[in-house]
């Protein structure tokens, strides 16, 4: 079994994703979490050097993705963030791909790194798309050629706000901690997905999928397993309607310790705001609000007070729409209408 190691807190130079897939932002209501404190391991080297002065290896950055125009919008704008931090100073960042589920290639093909694989069989999902990413993943690990050893599992709604180093160390992959996956207060449904032989619930780390930048045989060996436990999860009714939104998460922490794994808890891996949902403020940016048609170019930035964190999130968005083409001419849906 391989021993977990947690990260302490970093300096804010270090901070490596902003996600907002998570919060609502709020003026009056948002607080982001922003560590400060220096890591109880030194830091992450920059450099692009291990503590052996040897190179680390590259990762190659993968996300799933839809066709539908709430996804794809995410992507151009994530995609042109990889682009920008990709070759600076302190990046293992290697190259780049968008997973498509679709089934068929749509209109980014062209602008954005793309491979297509297929949906789960029609139904199989019930409505929660999420379940079509690990089944994405083995797809694509069985059929693209990847030259990296290693990969960083990302998602649309991520921004890269620093260039990101190999945080993996060896077998030992890295994710970040989530204050809401709580297998240990879920242990009478989690021993249905695993048992007590396997081990106790304190093995099974508090992450999702992603961010996690993991080696590609490991992922390669746990990804069908992922897919299994996702499936089976969906179709037990109280375990679909505990975990919810986040099923898949825990899908993935489950089948990681199946195969023995632990991460390196990172907690500067990403930033997030509090979970503000049904709640609105003075301001407010939603990405749920642009389900159908992307967000307009230049948006209203957040009144005085608001944390500069989220003032941030606004303007690389506005940054991202203004430089990329066509912003609000694409249609979304496949090349083959």
């Amino acid at each position: 079994m391989v021993e977990r190691k947690y990260m302490g807190r970093v300096s804010p130079i270090l901070l490596a994703l902003l996600s907002f897939g998570f919060f609502f932002a709020t003026y009056n209501l948002l607080t982001m979490i922003i560590h400060n404190k220096a890591s109880n391991l030194g830091s992450w080297e920059t450099d692009g050097l291990d503590s052996s002065g040897e190179l680390k290896p590259k990762y190659h950055v993968a996300l799933t993705a839809t066709d539908a125009p709430y996804s794809q919008w995410q992507c151009r704008i994530m995609y042109y963030w990889y682009k920008k931090t990709k070759d600076m100073p302190g990046s293992d960042m290697g190259k780049f791909t968008r997973i498509l589920h679709s089934g068929v290639p749509d209109k980014l093909m062209e602008e954005i790194p793309s491979f297509v694989v297929d949906p789960l069989p029609e139904g199989l999902d019930r409505g929660y798309i999420v379940l079509n990413r690990p089944w994405a993943f083995v797809q694509w690990l069985e059929k693209a050629t990847i030259e990296e050893e290693y990969i960083l599992m990302a998602e649309p709604d991520h921004l890269f706000v620093k260039p990101i180093p190999n945080l993996a160390y060896g077998s030992q992959p890295a994710g970040y901690p989530f204050f809401y996956i709580k297998p240990t207060e879920h242990e009478k449904i989690i021993r249905k997905f695993y048992p007590e032989e396997s081990g106790p619930v304190t093995d099974i780390d508090p992450i999702g999928n992603s961010p996690v930048i993991i080696r590609r045989s490991m992922l390669e060996d746990i990804a069908p397993t992922w897919v299994n436990i996702s499936l089976r999860m969906k179709d037990d009714p109280e375990t679909d309607k505990t975990f919810g939104w986040v099923l898949e998460m825990y899908a993935y922490a489950v089948a990681s310790a199946l195969h023995g794994v632990r991460h390196i808890l990172c907690k500067d891996f990403m930033l997030q705001g509090e979970l503000t949902y049904g709640k609105i403020g003075e301001w407010r940016f939603d990405k749920r609000s642009f389900l159908s048609a992307p967000p307009p170019r230049n948006l209203s930035l957040p009144p005085p007070g608001v944390p500069e964190t989220v003032v941030r999130l606004v303007k690389m968005v506005n940054e991202a729409t203004a430089n990329i083409p066509g912003w609000d001419t694409l249609t979304s849906g496949s090349d083959q209408e």
